[in-house]
């Protein structure tokens, strides 16, 4: 069978083609492992590329930054069985200030309308860190302010087991699996601009059982397909800040750790057939350029 990988910023997008690089040869590698046939999108539009080489595919899944993985993977599915999140709830999850909304309507923490003094100041509509800052200023055309919370950041990695049927999306077999809870390394350089450089996985932590439930209630109330990232800060609360419905940079330090394959999991996660636990063995440092260390 032919799976079409097809990873947006190794061709258009300098800033982020290390990480995209180093997600794309982790999936091209565990794909190939389970005997699938890979294709890769060329340097041309992206689109088009999409458009001409999923029809002779059986499957695929888009990496992409946030804010243009829903257009691509509405043309994906156009053609193909999609491996990865729904292009709608992509689009939903891209509108940091309306995800966040609706989470706090169903009782998640978040962080909240900054008030007086520092904030953090994000993009409305933004991928990973970039143009994330810390501030006491106010936001730009196109941002945000939110409160700035002090805390330990992590990521939880989840598949949910979802299925698309006649009429819906549902749940079927186990609930959704967590791969594994991730140490984020943040930087925060002089201007306050927050940059992501990678981090540690897996990670035990006392608050782990209130991460993981905070991480799987939002993939439930959003309805997210596919590997999903959930980023949180831990205070007093658990916070949710962010959400990728997508392949994100842990993968690269979770796949060097786990007995299962990506590829297994995402195929029978998209049938409602995933696992409910994965097992993952020793501790690693990753970074956004793929490499990956032993701890």
């Amino acid at each position: 069978m032919k799976v079409l990988l097809a990873e947006y910023t190794s061709a258009h997008d300098p800033s982020l083609a290390d990480e995209g690089n180093a997600m794309l040869a982790v999936l091209k590698t565990s794909f190939e492992r389970c005997g699938y046939e890979t294709v890769l999108c060329g340097p041309g539009d992206f689109a088009a590329e999409i458009e001409r080489l999923a029809p002779a595919c059986d499957m695929g899944l888009v990496i992409a930054p946030d804010h243009l993985l829903s257009r691509f993977t509405m043309i994906l599915e156009q053609h193909i069985h999609n491996l990865g999140c729904g292009f709608m709830t992509i689009a939903i999850c891209a509108n940091k200030v309306q995800t966040a909304r609706i989470l706090a309507g169903h009782g998640i923490p978040i962080p909240g309308d900054a008030g007086a003094g520092k904030r953090v100041i994000k993009p409305v509509k933004g991928c990973g860190s970039q143009g994330v800052r810390i501030s006491e200023g106010n936001a730009g055309e196109g941002e945000f302010a939110e409160r700035f919370i002090e805390g330990e950041h992590f990521s939880v990695s989840i598949i949910p087991n979802r299925v698309i049927g006649d009429a819906c999306l549902f749940f079927k077999g186990n609930p959704p699996a967590v791969l594994a809870v991730n140490r984020q390394n943040i930087e925060i350089d002089p201007d306050g601009l927050i940059r992501y450089l990678g981090g540690e996985t897996p990670v035990q932590t006392a608050r782990k059982e209130e991460i993981v439930s905070t991480a799987r209630k939002v993939v439930e109330v959003l309805g997210c397909q596919g590997y999903c990232g959930v980023d949180v800060v831990v205070a007093d609360k658990v916070y949710v800040v962010d959400v990728n419905p997508r392949i994100t940079t842990s993968l690269v330090g979770i796949a060097a750790c786990m007995k299962e394959e990506i590829a297994d999991l995402l195929v029978a996660a998209s049938k409602g057939e995933g696992p409910a636990t994965v097992h993952l063995e020793g501790q690693v440092r990753f970074d956004t350029h793929g490499t990956v260390t032993r701890v």
